[in-house]
């Protein structure tokens, strides 16, 4: 045990464990790394709201709001969803609000979509109207500004 001789017996012969994932701060409130998960086998009547990601491959009744969404292939949302982000694989009927959507072959969308930036796979279905987010501030003017006539030099000239 305290001789010198011990070539190798000292090491743990347990396995290593990995070392945990850095905590990524963001804006979302500290929820990084954070998800709730909507199983198969789950049906939800009602409302879902979720500050952390959300991971749905049950059916929901109701409206979805959250911060990033992914959606199962074999997945149902009859309501609204609204979200930041979201990967969509499953069917939806409702409006669907989202800033960077991704909707992929297996996707069927039933409603109106709103986006800022969108990727859609081939195969992905939507049967409903497309429509951009704008990206501008409210503040801006919203119509055109009228035109002022500039002096024309020859009403100065027909003066003198």
């Amino acid at each position: 045990m305290f001789n010198g001789n011990n070539r190798g017996r000292d090491r743990d012969e347990r396995p290593a464990m990995p070392p945990a994932p850095p905590q990524q701060s963001s804006g979302n409130g500290g929820k990084r790394g954070m998800f709730s998960v909507i199983g198969p086998d789950v049906t939800v009547t009602g409302n879902v709201s979720a500050s952390a990601d959300l991971h749905i491959d049950g059916r929901i009744e109701g409206d979805v709001n959250c911060g990033s969404l992914a959606q199962g292939a074999d997945s149902q949302v009859f309501g609204n969803v609204t979200a930041e982000t979201a990967r969509l694989a499953g069917a939806i009927e409702g409006t669907v609000r989202v800033r960077q959507l991704t909707i992929e072959r297996s996707a069927k969308i039933t409603g109106d979509v709103e986006y800022e930036n969108i990727t859609i796979e081939n195969g992905g279905h939507i049967d409903g109207r497309l429509k951009h987010m704008s990206t501008v501030p409210a503040a801006a003017p919203a119509g055109p500004r009228p035109v002022e006539a500039a002096p024309s030099p020859f009403a100065a000239a027909a003066n003198e």
